[in-house]
């Protein structure tokens, strides 16, 4: 008589759903944006992003140092890509984009981050070849059109009059260079994902460290209020954390180019930060550019995945999936 299976810990269950791993990592990274936006001037950038990185190593490190010990040769081995990933998901990107907050606005923040899903399939098709399926094309058209919708109120005559500065840019740029750690993500090495996020915030604080010593030491310094403690707390904890672990298991089973089209709930969950948080009154737009953003995503992250091959298997329990 077989022995009963053991019932599943929820955990173990969100392990395996991508889907509700990538919609939670967007629901976090747009409450990041807002907060970001709101603290500006208050809390200095890059001091912020470093204290970030800092907070998220410490916070993981009880439950990431068994895997270390038996990681930490094969990450060794595979530090140019460490480096790459840090430099890109952790360093850069996270500095430019707070920078980025203290002269740009959220609406237009949110409507940059919309091209998110096009820089990585940019770099998907740039590094690895692997092109959007006709499907993925839909999905990504469709659900960029609902953020338009959302983020002009319905107007998309209201484009021409957004007017762009030195923060949009940098902004931008800032997507830019998450496409790329979202597109080599894919090339990771077979370590648990504690493992790997831990090395990459570790080496993230490091890289981020001597711009956070210049930016004190030119008088920009962290007021220890309870505005600043919140703000470190929710992006440690909530935009850090648990965001880039949710993000990176997404891609690890299904796939950059199917995970992307996530990034459009983004600016979908910022609205409705706005609405709940800001007092912002709920119209017919909002409704409809929700319902093309959700269908977007669901026709683009539907196209079928590769068989699996031999080898594929990672010391995490996840499969590696190299195309979409």
């Amino acid at each position: 008589m077989p022995a009963p299976s053991q019932p599943r810990s929820p955990f173990a269950w969100l392990n395996n759903q991508p889907y509700v791993l990538l919609t939670l990592a967007s629901l976090f990274w747009a409450g990041n944006i807002v907060l970001a936006r709101y603290v500006a001037g208050h809390v200095p950038p890059l001091t912020l992003s470093c204290i970030r990185w800092i907070g998220t190593f410490l916070m993981l490190w009880p439950f990431a140092r068994t895997h270390l010990a038996r990681d930490w040769r094969t990450l060794l081995a595979h530090w140019p890509l460490l480096l790459l990933l840090a430099l890109t998901g952790f360093a850069v990107n996270n500095a430019l984009s707070y920078w980025a907050m203290q002269y740009t606005q959220a609406l237009n923040g949110l409507l940059i981050q919309s091209s998110a899903p096009l820089f990585v399939a940019l770099w998907s098709l740039a590094l690895f070849g692997v092109r959007l399926s006709v499907g993925q094309l839909m999905g990504i058209a469709m659900s960029l059109t609902g953020v338009l919708v959302i983020l002009l109120r319905g107007d998309l005559g209201a484009l021409g009059a957004i007017q762009f500065n030195r923060g949009d840019l940098m902004f931008a740029s800032a997507l830019l260079v998450f496409g790329l750690y979202s597109a080599v993500m894919t090339r990771r090495p077979a370590v648990h994902q504690l493992s790997l996020i831990s090395c990459c915030t570790a080496m993230g604080a490091v890289l981020l460290l001597p711009l956070a010593i210049w930016e004190y030491s030119s008088g920009s310094v962290l007021t220890p209020d309870l505005l600043s403690i919140a703000t470190l707390g929710y992006v440690v904890v909530f935009a850090s954390a648990l965001a880039y672990l949710f993000f990176n298991r997404g891609i690890s089973l299904i796939g950059p180019n199917r995970a992307a089209p996530f990034l459009h709930l983004v600016p979908l969950f910022g609205s409705v930060l706005a609405i709940v948080l800001l007092g912002e009154e709920l119209k017919a737009f909002h409704l409809a550019g929700y319902a093309l953003v959700i269908g977007g995503v669901i026709v683009a992250s539907r196209s079928p995945l590769r068989p699996a091959r031999a080898g594929d298997q990672r010391k995490d329990g996840s499969l590696r999936q190299d195309a979409s």
